[in-house]
């Protein structure tokens, strides 16, 4: 029988901060005696009415992980980092058929990180999923690190697309879901872009392809948290009204709040949103969101903190793990 693979549990468990710590040894236990291949951790392990805020906890590790990892570096995207956490780790701890000893499966799910600066973020998801180990990502940016700061899917398991520059995702994303189609097997394929990103042309015109070929099996999440590099995506290029814009395009369109898990495993349980149109979910989410002095501010588009902010947000953010009863973000 197979088991979840050590470094993933390495992940759930160890932690320099002990306030970090969620699962107990009797939960380890737990976790070894059950087969990875095919079960998603937390539906496996955490009963349904807990695991909206056990997603919660889960995306501020990220957070902290994400944080640390732009303050080692020196550069990065802590904005983007923090406001699509709530995302990440809904579709990588409970939603997405994926198997991390068997990464490049025929049968998996595709995502496509489509806003590739946000690698802080993607690359702690993958390792709380299990892709590689938590340690790996002390490297981030390092010469020669597998970790760059953009992803390469020639370098670390789990990455589906080389992206970073904007447009790319959601064009790859059609292709994966036509192969799909084609091939018979009917996987599922997820694309998360950045609001800002979608004033890249090249999103229209994979919009129009996806909606020509009825593409059902492709859901777009538009992480909206209205800050592009430099200033205000509405005070940059206007994108509002954003859901009519993708309605026009041929999406069924549904706006969600994008750090409330509850309502982001609902939605993502429950697709195609209509049978027969490709998905377009717009995630209305807060740049910064978590650390209160990076929040709503476009300087933290590409803002790096220094080691007195990374101790305050860590701060932050560790309360809100202790103390948290709700349910979502």
């Amino acid at each position: 029988m197979r088991h979840f693979p050590k470094h993933l549990l390495d992940f759930i468990t160890v932690d320099n901060d002990s306030r970090l710590s969620y699962l107990q040894p009797v939960h380890i236990l737990c976790i070894r005696s059950v087969p990875a291949l095919g079960i998603n951790l937390p539906a496996a392990l955490i009963a349904p009415e807990h695991l909206p805020h056990w997603l919660h906890q889960q995306a501020n590790r990220i957070r902290i992980k994400a944080l640390r990892m732009v303050h080692h570096a020196g550069i990065g995207h802590t904005g983007g980092d923090l406001s699509s956490a709530d995302i990440l780790s809904t579709l990588y701890l409970a939603i997405l058929s994926i198997d991390p000893e068997e990464p490049a499966s025929p049968s998996r799910d595709r995502f496509i990180m489509s806003k590739g600066h946000c690698s802080g973020a993607f690359y702690s998801t993958l390792a709380a999923r299990g892709f590689f180990r938590a340690s790996m990502l002390d490297t981030y940016m390092d010469p020669l690190s597998a970790l760059n700061g953009h992803p390469d899917r020639n370098k670390l398991p789990g990455v589906e697309a080389n992206t970073g520059p904007l447009g790319h995702g959601l064009p790859i994303g059609v292709g994966c879901a036509l192969a799909s189609r084609i091939t018979g097997i009917g996987y599922r394929t997820f694309v998360l872009t950045g609001d800002g990103e979608l004033q890249e042309g090249s999103n229209w015109e994979a919009c129009m392809c996806a909606a020509n070929y009825d593409l059902d099996t492709l859901t777009v999440i538009v992480d909206q948290n209205r800050i592009q590099q430099g200033d205000f995506t509405e005070k940059t290029i206007r994108m509002d009204p954003l859901p009519e814009k993708f309605r026009a395009f041929g999406f069924a369109t549904e706006e969600i709040d994008g750090h409330n898990h509850a309502a982001l495993l609902t939605r993502f349980r429950s697709l195609p949103i209509e049978p027969g149109k490709p998905s377009c979910i717009i995630a209305n989410t807060v740049k910064g969101k978590g650390v209160s002095f990076a929040e709503n501010k476009p300087e933290w588009h590409h803002g790096v903190p220094n080691a007195e902010q990374l101790s305050a947000a860590i701060a932050e953010l560790s309360v809100i793990l202790e103390n948290s009863d709700e349910v979502s973000a």
